[in-house]
């Protein structure tokens, strides 16, 4: 049912879709520079539970109907461009996704929930799971709904995985940034734009 040559060019694919900077793996590189590895790995399993959601959501037709309804499609496309928008707000106002002095830290609940609601919120990765995964399914090998959970769970472990590393080599560069609080600075007002441009996005986007 999954032929090894398929097997390894989509997870290629799905590897540089992880690399590609955006506003789920700025969340877990943030959490690692302010509350350290933990707090890291939390955000990438959220980011990863958020993909989980939309590959069910595509595999069970949820992703299809709001394609397809436009009512559907702009309420979620509004809803997911307010979350990153008001999140890039926030940042900007609080300069503390980024924060490497001593202050109350973030429950692991909180994370969890930002990270999660970050990328279940947003269409674009919905609609590119429901693009993307059915170029490695086939129906003669096998059942297309099976073949879509397993590709889409990879696709999630990966990015879980892969958000992970990124979290805790960023924890390395804590004790260089300590000591340089206008480039932490500069680095909380990029990712505050990054969401917001983000968010500016999701909201251009048209249904096809």
């Amino acid at each position: 049912m999954f032929p090894l040559e398929i097997w390894l060019t989509y997870s290629l694919a799905c590897l540089l879709l992880v690399i590609t900077p955006g506003p789920d793996n700025i969340l877990a590189i943030a959490r690692g520079l302010s509350q350290g590895k933990l707090a890291a790995c939390i955000s990438a399993t959220a980011s990863g539970a958020g993909i989980l959601f939309h590959v069910l959501a595509a595999t069970f037709g949820l992703t299809l109907l709001i394609q397809t309804s436009a009512i559907a499609f702009i309420l979620v496309k509004l809803l997911g461009a307010g979350y990153l928008i008001y999140l890039g707000i926030k940042v900007i106002r609080s300069r503390d996704l980024i924060n490497l002095t001593p202050v109350e830290a973030k429950s692991l609940a909180s994370i969890f929930t930002t990270g999660f609601l970050s990328a279940a919120l947003n269409p674009k990765p919905g609609l590119f799971v429901l693009a993307f995964i059915p170029q490695f399914v086939s129906a003669g090998l096998g059942s297309v709904t099976v073949q879509m959970l397993v590709y889409g769970a990879w696709f999630a472990l990966l990015t879980a995985l892969g958000f992970t590393l990124m979290g805790i080599f960023s924890t390395k560069l804590a004790g260089w940034l300590t000591n340089r609080p206008d480039f932490v600075a500069r680095l909380n007002l990029g990712a505050g734009i990054s969401f917001i441009g983000s968010g500016l996005a999701v909201a251009a986007l048209k249904q096809r």
